[in-house]
């Protein structure tokens, strides 16, 4: 458990680290309301939160999955997790936000043995909700893809 805290630790501090960066980021033009400083350190704020709960939470919560191994299907989903992301990164642009979003909660409500029939609703609600949220309520401009001779 010991080093569960450390790593913990040094998870803070980099978090401070790219917080730093951030606040020093001037972009050469402004495309939202908030600026290109406000999501990267609501996340960064967030992440720390979580990291400091983890770090002083007790002890019996860190016991109950200490002997979790680290087997191959654990690697595996790790690994298709990382997979599926780089692939959203990938294809945001080209697709648009909506459709990479989609098909990303596709593949992570099958990776965790999601059905198909609710995979595909959790997914289309969850990309249309966040797509309004960010592009209607927030004013963050997202790519519309594939899915801009709608004219949404």
């Amino acid at each position: 458990m010991i080093y569960q805290r450390l790593f913990l630790t040094a998870l803070l501090v980099v978090y401070a680290v790219l917080a730093y960066a951030t606040t020093t980021y001037e972009a050469p033009f402004s495309y939202e309301p908030v600026g290109p400083r406000a999501f990267p350190l609501l996340l960064l704020a967030l992440l720390a939160a979580g990291t400091v709960y983890l770090i002083i939470r007790p002890g019996h919560m860190a016991e109950e999955n200490a002997d979790t191994p680290l087997t191959r299907q654990v690697l595996g989903r790790l690994v298709l997790c990382v997979l599926a992301l780089s692939l959203f990164a990938f294809f945001f642009e080209k697709l648009g936000f909506v459709v990479s979003a989609f098909l990303f909660a596709i593949a992570m409500c099958r990776l965790y043995n999601g059905r198909w029939v609710t995979s595909v609703i959790t997914a289309a609600v969850m990309a249309l909700a966040f797509y309004g949220l960010f592009d209607r309520l927030l004013d963050v401009p997202l790519p519309l893809g594939v899915l801009s001779g709608l004219g949404v």
